[in-house]
């Protein structure tokens, strides 16, 4: 299972019985999420192939953290070989979503809990990420919210639907707002 993460998740879930995929689908729809995190509705699995259950795991939870997700579900309905060989070809050993954090998850989700509860400054990094990330009813929904852990929640919902490049511009609009958090966060 080399290559790139959805290369290895599409191996293993192609290397499920029809029955298997079937229980894989079922438990995808309702296992349980880090924070943040949404389960992919029952209809959009339905009918789902391998080749759809990757595109729709790397859409709703970034590559990092597909892995994860499809290596608890795979371990949920048995299938404890191929959870394995997944884990072990992704480099995340025994690490679950449930508590810990793959390393190989960006800056912004491997800081998430402490990002919510330490950003000082959100309208900032808000008025940053405008026109460019945020579209208008975003940023007024955040904005909306009345305390920075709020905000920062509300933001956070986004997260799992962005790709790197808007990872990336989040990680520097805080880095510019609140420049002594993230430092200290860097500095572990």
């Amino acid at each position: 299972m080399a290559g790139t993460a959805r290369d290895r998740l599409l191996g293993a879930l192609e290397n499920l019985r029809e029955q298997e995929l079937k229980r894989f689908r079922m438990k995808l729809s309702e296992i349980p999420l880090a924070e943040g995190y949404a389960n992919i509705p029952r209809g959009r699995l339905e009918k789902a192939d391998a080749l759809d259950l990757c595109d729709l795991l790397i859409s709703f939870y970034t590559e990092g953290y597909a892995l994860e997700v499809a290596a608890e579900v795979l371990e949920a309905v048995n299938c404890r070989d191929q959870a394995q060989q997944l884990r072990q070809a992704a480099g995340t050993g025994r690490q679950s979503h449930q508590g810990r954090v793959s390393p190989a998850l960006h800056f912004t989700e491997r800081h998430r809990e402490e990002l919510i509860q330490r950003t000082a400054t959100v309208e900032g990094v808000l008025d940053m990420l405008h026109g460019t990330i945020l579209d208008e009813e975003q940023y007024q929904k955040i904005s909306s919210r009345v305390t920075s852990q709020d905000k920062m929640r509300e933001l956070y919902k986004l997260v799992p639907s962005w790709n790197g490049s808007c990872k990336d511009k989040l990680y520097e609009a805080l880095k510019t707002k609140n420049k002594f958090l993230i430092a200290d966060l860097e500095g572990r």
